[in-house]
């Protein structure tokens, strides 16, 4: 892809916006941090109840798209066969989606709720141990996957049905925007898609590389430095270097199978050497649990009490995946050539959600079993020390301590280092003209994407931590609800267009001539 390529009207205002995120915040980081807070602080008041009935919305919609006639429609002609073997598959999907965030969550988000439950329970209670190894499930589950695939399904229905070679969020919004989907609004849809998966893709990194640093530093007898950080991102980005010149077929394919099993280990080694009764019972309690309370953690704004506890978090992780999710849209079309609009609903809603509840069952449950039992004082440690410190310190519990941590150590990079790579990925190919179906971006494009995102995470690290990351994350969501909005009316728009003009053929009988349905039986 040559520099000619480049979609000036969306690379240059994106990157404008980059900056004016950051440079105030490098220059005056307490004042640009109570800014974003009280922005934040606006959208979560006045827009929370909107967030809660989007994620709602597309789960019901999902439902009824996958178990439709639609559901079999495929992504390609009759006799297109997919690009990746299914395990390869999900696990690129499961490893660009969830990415460092994982590792960094599932082992201490639970202490968050126990310390300060929802729905006026007591500290500490068991109310409280219910609640805290339940949320976790909720806020990485259906709902949180939902999000994650609904944009993917009018991408790649635009891409591989339609033919038509763009993999723009505008494009897929051009059901509705008919003609306008190419004039100013369109790039408008794709700056602020950017602008958002940048805020999110940083948060990501703030988070993970803290992590990292943490735990380079334990297993060395180190401590933590600005010296450290910036050591970790230089290899961060050489790794990321290294695939992106190998592509996505070859590089991030291999970063991120090889990571699936590195994690598989670890997991397995944690339930093993852990409290392994312990975990699967809690874990089985936890999913009773959501079961009951499913539509009440759903729905829950706190209005009379205003604890703020929706605020801080589900309406935070609903924003957090608005912001994602239309990049993991675009980079799920890419990979799912050949693949029906039900495979695709039910590999990341079902399977997504799994590999999630695995992890926050087994690493969350062991911090939550040294914390009552006094082995290790997890919620004293998040407390005095923080929330990276905290994480470590269950790894320090485990037998084997130092293998752990070594093994987080590597997990976590790589994660950041597949996520950078398929996020800059991405962004190349919404900056650009147009791209074939089977072109990749020039590697200089990528590496600039890549720089971006390490510069707001950079950013926000050295001004708030995990406020300023939440207030980005937020800001950067609220264009995004009513863009997804648009994408999914667009996709049933075509589908009913396009089986009225035979253009998709809907049958019980696999595969047409006529069209691009498949069972997935056959």
């Amino acid at each position: 892809m040559k520099s000619s390529n480049i979609d000036k009207a969306i690379f240059w205002p994106a990157l404008a916006i980059v900056a004016i995120l950051t440079i105030p915040i490098f220059l005056n980081p307490k004042q640009g941090t109570a800014a974003l807070g009280k922005i934040h602080h606006v959208i979560t008041e006045s827009l929370g109840s909107v967030y809660l009935w989007a994620v709602i919305a597309a789960v019901v919609f999902l439902l009824w798209l996958a178990f439709s006639k639609y559901g079999n429609v495929k992504f390609g002609d009759p006799d297109t066969k997919p690009e990746f073997s299914t395990p390869s598959w999900l696990a690129m999907l499961f490893t660009a989606g969830i990415g460092a965030s994982i590792t960094y969550w599932c082992g201490i988000e639970w202490a968050y709720y126990y310390t300060a439950p929802p729905f006026g329970a007591e500290a500490k209670s068991m109310q409280a141990i219910d609640w805290a190894a339940t949320y976790g499930l909720f806020h990485w589950g259906f709902s949180a996957w939902a999000l994650y695939c609904l944009p993917a399904l009018p991408i790649a229905y635009n891409l591989y049905v339609r033919k038509k070679p763009s993999v723009q969020l505008s494009a897929a919004c051009e059901g509705v925007l008919k003609k306008g989907a190419d004039s100013w609004l369109g790039k408008a849809i794709d700056v602020f898609f950017i602008f958002g998966l940048i805020g999110g893709m940083g948060a990501a990194f703030g988070l993970g590389l803290p992590l990292i640093s943490e735990a380079v530093a334990a297993l060395f007898g180190m401590t933590r430095s600005i010296t450290l950080d910036i050591i970790l991102i230089i290899i961060l980005t050489l790794i990321f270097c290294i695939s992106a010149y190998f592509g996505l077929k070859k590089g991030l394919k291999r970063l991120a199978n090889m990571n699936m099993y590195l994690f598989l280990a670890l997991s397995v080694f944690v339930l093993l050497a852990g409290p392994t009764l312990f975990i699967i019972s809690r874990f089985t309690d936890s999913v009773g649990v959501l079961l009951q309370n499913f539509f009440r953690m759903s729905f829950y704004t706190d209005s009379v009490a205003k604890s703020g506890f929706p605020e801080a978090w589900t309406i935070f992780y609903w924003a957090w995946w608005f912001t994602c999710a239309p990049y993991m849209g675009i980079f799920v079309a890419k990979i799912s050539k050949g693949r029906t609009i039900k495979q695709i609903i039910l590999a990341e809603c079902i399977g997504g959600t799994i590999g999630c509840w695995v992890a926050f069952a087994i690493f969350g449950n062991t911090g939550l079993y040294m914390e009552l039992n006094k082995i290790v004082p997890v919620s004293d440690i998040l407390e005095t020390k923080g929330a990276e410190a905290a994480i470590i310190s269950i790894y320090q519990g485990l037998p084997m301590s130092g293998i752990a941590l070594l093994a987080i150590s590597i997990i976590t990079l790589i994660f950041l280092s597949a996520t950078l790579d398929s996020s800059s990925y991405t962004l190349a190919n919404v900056a650009s003209r147009k791209v074939s179906l089977d072109e990749e971006p020039a590697r200089w494009h990528k590496l600039v994407w890549a720089l971006a995102i390490e510069v707001v995470a950079f950013s926000m690290m050295f001004s708030g931590g995990l406020h300023a990351l939440q207030s980005v994350v937020v800001i950067t969501s609220v264009p995004l609800v009513l863009i997804m909005a648009m994408s999914a009316i667009s996709l049933v728009r075509w589908l009913k267009e396009d089986e009225e003009k035979n253009r998709v053929h809907i049958s019980d009988i696999g595969a047409t001539n006529n069209g691009h349905v498949e069972r997935l039986t056959s």
